[in-house]
This record gives C-alpha cells, structure tokens and sequence, in this order.
C-alpha cells in the first residue's frame, strides 16, 4: 500500500471513529482531541490513541506532517473527549532526548501493527522497540498534562 492510499483509508477511517465517539461509543485508547487550527482558527477534530506509560498519559505522532501535531505545538490548551467526556488540558511535547526510552516501552508493550505504522508512515526505519526508538527526533511525542 502506497502512502497515498494509506492516508485516504486514515481519513475515511477517522471520520468514523469521530462519528462512533460523538455518538457516546468509546473504546480501546482512543479519543477526540480538539485543537484550534494554527492558520485558520477553526477548531479541529483528531481521534487520536492517548497511552498511558510510566504514570503518566502520552500521544504519539503516527503519520508525517500531521496536522494536529503543528496545531497542538501552537495551542495553549487541547480539549480530549472520550465518548460524551471531555476535559481541557495541556500537550506538553517531550524533548527529543527523552523520547527513546518511551517510544521504545510503546512498541515493546503495544500489538505489532503499532511498531509497523511508524513503518508504513515512513517515521521509522524498522519496527523494533530499538528501531522505532531510533527515530526519535521524527516522531513527535506529548505528554498530557491536567490543568
């Protein structure tokens, strides 16, 4: 699968996950991050996969250029909704140095198909936990932080 076709399954597949989760259907990690648009002002809606590792609740970037990566960096505050609940909160992007040990702990302790994005998406060389950690200064991570 090319990365166009890729990108084209994600956008038909988040559309639904959003749908499911406006609706009040919440399942796995996932949630609805809602930021304002850096340019335009709007607000808009990502699902997105909130990890919880070594106490504390991460995002990671699965795709290149994602736009709520450029949005989140620019917003003071986020707002994440699981099914009917949401909560305003703070992304704090994580230094490029202490990245690798949580990117390395997300691969070893997740599904394979979670080594395999960064693949597919480009972000990573190889799957593995070391591979994956590797590529840390490609891969934008977040740490969530209550307000």
């Amino acid at each position: 699968m090319n990365a166009e076709t890729n990108r084209r399954m994600t956008n038909a597949f988040n559309k639904i996950i959003v749908g499911l989760q406006r609706g009040g259907i919440a399942f796995g990690p996932m949630r609805l991050l809602t930021v304002r648009g850096r340019r335009s002002g709007q607000l808009r809606t990502f699902p997105i996969a909130v990890i919880a590792l070594d106490g504390g609740q991460y995002i990671f970037q699965a795709f290149p250029k994602a736009a709520w990566v450029a949005n989140a960096r620019a917003a003071d505050t986020v707002e994440l909704a699981r099914g009917r609940r949401s909560s305003t909160v703070r992304l704090v992007e994580v230094p490029v140095h202490e990245r690798p040990p949580l990117l390395r702990q997300l691969v070893t302790t997740s599904p394979a198909s979670v080594g395999n994005r960064f693949v597919t998406t480009g972000l990573a060389e190889t799957s593995t936990p070391d591979g994956v950690a590797a590529a840390a200064h490609r891969i934008a991570v977040f740490r969530v932080q209550s307000i």
